[in-house]
């Protein structure tokens, strides 16, 4: 028999807070998010931080009837309500169900300030469901651990305080307490993978193994485990591989490690670069296609906004297809920096040698790309120097190369981005003198 809901399961999933502002509610207007905010709303002490946040995907025609009655379910409680529309038409490549998640969580994240919480109501036949659906799609442990009952949201927390109650209780908390909620019509068609386990799968399953939600929670939770020990140990493999300075994996370290391990490291550079995880054939792809290329091609792997490339000892995951404007600019005098597209931009920084602040201020400065045959002359060496090959020498990729920024001062060559200044420019004698520094968005 199963226990009957109090709002203790609510108290004691906020108990784990130091301190609580507000409490935002993920409320649809279904059975589920309505108990979780009728029982959040039957404690004095919350009641005054609650608002209720409905999201308008836009999807359902009756999607504008839905929000009426979630604000007049929320007035009748006796709390706030908020009404957030979102655009959840799927990009291509996208599911539905994975494009209305993610313009939902994109809604709700802005709202939460430090020491707010947004609570949701999944619950544990929700956990099953996901991982039966990340079974099936071949997850690893971190899908196989289904949803976390808490982490960090926004600048607040998420938490999920049902996620181990049974469906039955909560079905059994509506009744008692005679509550009015709206039913999805696309619930019921078996179109969608999720619904289609629920209204299918899941009751054969059931005839068989009762408690299988119970079992497959259980599950989850090793599986989470498993994920935290695994997690350490990769951060732990990854610090030595890793490069901050341009976000690259050393080649030759990574391959000392046997292939397990190899793929953790991708995983936990994946997870640093905010992307998200590669399956394995594309983790096995990096490996056959890019790292064990021959060292006279430069191979290139494309993923959905990014590409894995090599240069030397180097594995670089770069922006796919950014836009990059390469003509000539004019750098405005008195101007401290000059902004470029994607978020590139060249600054003076005041500097003991470089070149000369008077000098700088009194000369006509442009900003222009490499269009071949350029050379320059350095403080301390003999001679011209071309461009390609002092790039070579640097060991700064293809890739870049075009794309860095040459400054002129009254048509000539003075400094390739913050790398070299030409000698007929540099001054260790005059005090006040500028050099540059270049931020150049190159990593995914």
């Amino acid at each position: 028999m199963t226990a009957p809901l109090t709002s203790e399961i609510i108290q004691s999933a906020l108990h784990r807070l130091e301190t609580l502002a507000q409490v935002y509610i993920g409320y649809s207007g279904g059975v589920d998010s309505h108990v979780l905010l009728h029982l959040c709303a039957s404690m004095p002490a919350l009641k005054n931080k609650i608002t209720a946040v409905y999201v308008h995907h836009g999807l359902q025609a009756e999607a504008d009837e839905w929000a009426r009655h979630c604000q007049k379910t929320a007035d009748q409680l006796g709390v706030n309500f908020l009404l957030q529309r979102v655009n959840a038409h799927p990009m291509p490549g996208q599911s539905p169900e994975e494009a209305a998640r993610e313009a939902r969580y994109n809604a709700l994240k802005p709202l939460l300030g430090p020491n707010d919480v947004l609570l949701l109501a999944q619950h544990r036949d929700d956990q099953m469901e996901t991982v039966l659906l990340q079974l099936f799609r071949g997850s690893g442990l971190r899908g196989l651990s289904g949803m976390p009952d808490s982490a960090p949201f926004g600048q607040g927390k998420m938490l999920r305080p049902l996620l181990n109650v049974a469906k039955q209780a909560l079905d059994a908390y509506a009744q008692a307490h005679d509550l009015n909620w709206v039913e999805d019509p696309s619930n019921q068609s078996s179109d969608y993978d999720r619904n289609f386990l629920r209204n299918e799968i899941v009751p054969l399953l059931r005839q068989r193994w009762p408690a299988l939600d119970k079992t497959m929670a259980r599950s989850a939770r090793h599986c989470a485990d498993a994920d935290v020990l695994l997690a350490e140990t990769a951060a732990d493999l990854f610090v030595p591989i890793f490069n901050a300075a341009d976000n690259t994996l050393s080649i030759p370290c990574l391959l000392q490690l046997d292939p397990l391990k190899q793929a953790l490291v991708i995983r936990q550079w994946f997870k640093i670069l905010a992307l998200k995880m590669p399956a394995q054939a594309f983790v096995d792809r990096i490996f056959t296609q890019v790292i064990s290329a021959s060292t006279s091609r430069d191979p290139v792997l494309s993923g959905r906004d990014y590409c894995i490339r090599r240069y030397r000892d180097k594995l670089y995951c770069l922006k796919q297809g950014a836009v990059q404007d390469l003509q000539e600019l004019h750098w405005p005098q008195g101007q401290p920096t000059l902004k470029m597209a994607d978020n590139r931009c060249l600054q003076m920084v005041t500097a003991s040698t470089g070149i000369p602040l008077e000098q700088w201020l009194q000369a006509e400065v442009t900003v222009r790309f490499r269009s071949g045959g350029e050379k320059i002359r350095l403080p301390g060496r003999a001679g011209r120097h071309a461009l390609k090959n002092l790039f070579q020498e640097a060991g700064i990729p293809p890739w870049e190369r075009e794309s860095l920024p040459l400054v002129y001062l009254d048509d000539q060559l003075a400094a390739v981005a913050d790398q070299w200044i030409s000698a007929a420019f540099y001054d260790e004698t005059a005090g006040a003198c500028i050099r540059l520094a270049w931020q150049n968005q190159v990593s995914a």
